[in-house]
């Protein structure tokens, strides 16, 4: 029993939590992400639809909290903030009265209330009027929280997928523990040399080492333009991600492409079409996109480096393409999505196609945006989602949204971004029924919040988590 004792106080400080059992079937996962007391560091803000209809009757929950600095929420806390709203809507307690207002005009609202034993739900309702709306919660000493809701027309034509659209994908394998390093051939023109105790490696096979069996890279259209991503350099261009993918695959590391379908980055609250095709109608647009990613693949195809998988857009919630491919023109986001998919397709039909949304816990906001596609004819393999808890709702809820949309949809699904949490992202993911958690990828380890590298490219204890996962869920 002491040994048992000894090495359980072990585990506690490696990893940098408490021993825990698997909770992932269960409907209350609070004890992971909550603690009773800390030190506030940053609000938690989850908008549980970011996609709203100009209707004026589309309703949305709020719910505000605070966390300390490993994104634990704070449940003694009873800070007061305020909360900024800008755009055609209206906020309320889930009562239906108002909050202590403290100042109007006629295009911002701003409110003050407080956190109630560590949170705070209120009630936010689309006006007629379709565009943004942006939503800010704000208090002393912590950082602030923000969403940009989309409103789009009242008059949108919804549609669910027919029973034949819904026939069920076959399960992927292998299993994926990833990892997004981009950022990799920046870091490494910088000069940063990266050692696991003390031991100089090749980034990849150092992830490859502890466990990771997947590389995930993001790749825009023009990047070294003035506005690009990478202005003059061009990194994440074509030319890097074909050095890239040779490097992986010779590591005998799996591969996940992210097109971004944009020179720069793109996201929920900016996917800017590539300067190179603006300017082009509709159906040259969807053409080009098209022919883009095909001409992509065959380049990495000519190498001996195919991906086994591709995202068709980034965190596409919002669309791809703006504004021709924006959520409020359904019909063209499916006519844009079915054209890069069909070049997957047509260049290999093996390749793994993802839909991408920053939804981890918006249960109803994936089921729009999933049904309205789906039944527009768009076909893909499997759900990938986002999932940041200071904006992606609690781990309850994603995993209530991924049984949910499993039930729906039979897909698997990937957490293909994530920092925080990651053991039990993890067993949240791979515990999920029929088999369906594909797996996931961290963002950017190597050099971002989410680090498992200090800044003098040292490992730290925190990538020994990999070492485990690996050995419970790969093998």
């Amino acid at each position: 029993m002491r040994n048992i004792l000894i090495f359980i106080a072990a585990m506690v400080v490696v990893y940098g939590c408490q021993p825990r059992t698997n909770k992932s079937d269960k409907s209350d996962l609070s004890t992971w992400y909550q603690i009773p007391t800390g030190k506030p560091q940053n609000l938690v803000f989850a908008s549980y639809k970011t996609t709203m209809i100009a209707n004026g009757q589309d309703e949305t929950l709020l719910r505000i909290s605070v966390a300390d600095s490993t994104d634990r929420e704070i449940m003694d806390a009873q800070l007061p903030f305020k909360i900024t709203l800008k755009g055609d809507a209206t906020i309320t307690e889930p009562d239906g009265s108002s909050p202590d207002l403290i100042s109007e005009s006629d295009t911002m609202i701003v409110w003050k209330s407080q956190l109630k034993d560590g949170t705070k739900k209120l009630i936010l309702k689309a006006g007629t009027t379709p565009g943004k709306l942006n939503v800010e919660v704000s208090a002393e000493s912590v950082w602030s929280g923000s969403h940009e809701i989309h409103v789009i027309p009242g008059n949108v034509k919804l549609m669910t997928p027919t029973a034949e659209q819904l026939h069920p994908s076959p399960s992927i394998t292998p299993k994926m523990i990833g990892a997004d390093i981009s950022f990799l051939p920046q870091l490494e023109a910088r000069g940063m040399i990266f050692r696991d105790n003390g031991e100089e490696k090749d980034a990849i096979h150092l992830l490859k080492d502890h466990g990771f069996n997947y590389i995930r890279l993001r790749l825009f259209v023009n990047p070294e333009l003035p506005e690009g991503y990478s202005p003059e350099q061009g990194f994440c261009d074509l030319g890097h991600t074909l050095a890239m993918a040779k490097r992986m695959k010779e590591a005998g590391m799996n591969f996940l492409l992210d097109f971004h379908y944009s020179d720069t980055w793109a996201d929920p609250q900016k996917q800017f079409k590539p300067k190179a095709w603006e300017g082009q109608d509709f159906k040259t647009l969807t053409t080009t996109l098209k022919d883009y990613t095909r001409d992509v693949l065959m380049k990495l195809a000519e190498q001996g480096t195919l991906p086994e998988m591709v995202q068709i857009g980034n965190e596409i919630n919002h669309g791809l393409v703006w504004p021709d491919g924006h959520i409020s023109n359904l019909g063209n986001l499916a006519e844009l999505l079915k054209a890069g998919t069909s070049a997957c397709r047509e260049v290999d039909p093996n390749i793994k196609v993802m839909m991408h949304l920053a939804l981890g816990g918006q249960n109803d906001e994936c089921v729009f945006w999933l049904d309205n596609m789906i039944a527009r004819g768009v076909n893909f393999d499997l759900i990938g989602l986002s999932y940041y808890p200071r904006w992606h709702c609690t781990l309850d809820d994603l995993n209530a949204n991924m049984h949910d949309l499993i039930q729906r949809y039979q897909k698997d699904i990937n957490v293909v971004e994530y920092s925080a949490f990651k053991r039990e992202v993890h067993e949240l993911v791979f515990n999920l029924p029929d088999n369906r958690g594909n797996g996931t990828a961290i963002w950017e380890p190597l050099n971002t919040w989410s680090r498992f590298i200090d800044r003098q490219g040292n490992t730290t204890d925190e990538i020994k988590i990999y070492d485990e996962l690996s050995a419970k869920y790969l093998h």
